[in-house]
């Protein structure tokens, strides 16, 4: 299903440009087929807490070459990250979705209702292939509930709907975790007026799912694939959706993708027309039980079997995100070291046979 001759360049590597660690990459191709890398630049050390940036790699010719890094949005000694991206295909608007917390406030705090603040929901846009950005604006009230403590946009891309009654719909996978239980859950948010205003849709029926990704399958479908700390299969877990996100059911293991607990993405890649009907592809650490071995796979059943594979780094791997390239290679941005996961961000270009 992929041709062998897989070309890759690093991005990123952590030390670089004043940043101690780049993280949590995300993709998206413009509407004038501008390539847009985007990471967490984390200044002191690679946790999850801190003093972290958003910032933006540009590539106009395919990914041939790759401008300096910019900042998306830095809010000096706070975390501004999770970066989920979608492109409106109808104005070309570049939306970018976030979350923000205190850099002091650490992710347990936040879910023991502990902290100094919450973590909250932020979007921003660019109208010029993602050379510059709007001011961020906060949206949490919108989309997120009161009872909810931590919470995360993506990470990784977003998509617009193509068919059915909710085409043009702009959709952002996100999680959370509900106060009290602490139960967490994998989510949508979207939009129907090209990114003006945010709405929260559905929660997938079960718990035990967070950081999630969405493709469109046939009928105006969607198929949401998260992942999962269920104890009795360490695979991916999916969940579908006949209603543009609103209402979630069906949800189950794929013990196909196995999965170490770590974040994947999924893409749908698009028809001549431009449309759902073409192979699912699908990234993560192929591993039931360590970070490692960064896998592409394949399906031309809408995921029900996954035939194709290709190994893009054996070693230390973690997350990722997918796009399609200009001249139709698959890109998969992801993160990767020697040592550790999180040495590089390194983009390779597949070809699809």
């Amino acid at each position: 299903m992929f041709k062998l001759n897989v070309e890759q360049i690093d991005l990123w590597r952590g030390g670089g440009a004043g940043y101690h660690t780049y993280r949590i990459p995300a993709l998206a191709v413009s509407k004038d087929q501008t390539i847009l890398a985007f990471c967490e630049g984390r200044k002191q050390h690679r946790g999850d807490f801190g003093d972290i940036a958003l910032l933006v790699k540009r590539s106009t010719d395919g990914g041939a070459t790759w401008s300096n890094q910019s900042i998306v949005w830095d809010d000096p000694g706070n975390t501004s990250g999770n970066p989920a991206p979608v492109v409106d295909r109808d104005s070309g608007a570049i939306h970018l979705l976030m979350t923000w917390n205190r850099g002091d406030d650490h992710e347990r705090d936040i879910i023991a209702g502990g902290s100094q603040d919450t973590r909250r929901v932020y979007a921003t846009s660019s109208m010029d292939d993602g050379l510059t950005w709007s001011e961020p604006q906060e949206i949490t009230d919108a989309v997120k509930q009161s009872s909810w403590t931590w919470y995360a946009t993506g990470p990784g891309h977003g998509i617009q709907m193509r068919q059915g009654q909710h085409s043009g719909r702009l959709l952002i996978p996100c999680d959370h975790i509900e106060a009290g239980t602490n139960d967490y859950y994998s989510h949508i948010i979207y939009s129907d007026d090209n990114g003006a205003t945010w709405n929260l849709g559905g929660r997938t029926p079960q718990p035990l799912v967070n950081e999630c990704e969405i493709v469109e399958i046939s009928g105006g479908r969607l198929l949401l694939n998260m992942r999962s700390y269920a104890p009795e299969a360490r695979a991916r877990q999916v969940a579908f959706s006949a209603d543009g996100g609103i209402t979630w059911s069906g949800q189950r293991a794929d013990p196909a993708l196995v999965e170490p607990i770590c974040q994947a993405s999924i893409l749908a890649y698009p028809t001549d027309q431009g449309g759902p009907g073409g192979p699912l592809l699908f990234a993560n650490p192929a591993s039931a039980s360590q970070r490692v071995n960064l896998t592409l796979r394949g399906s031309r059943d809408e995921g029900a079997t996954w035939p194709g594979q290709i190994a893009l780094h054996k070693g230390p791997s973690a997350y990722s995100d997918l796009a399609v390239a200009p001249d139709g290679r698959i890109l998969c941005l992801y993160e990767g070291g020697e040592q550790h996961p999180y040495e590089f961000l390194r983009l390779a270009f597949v070809e699809l046979e």
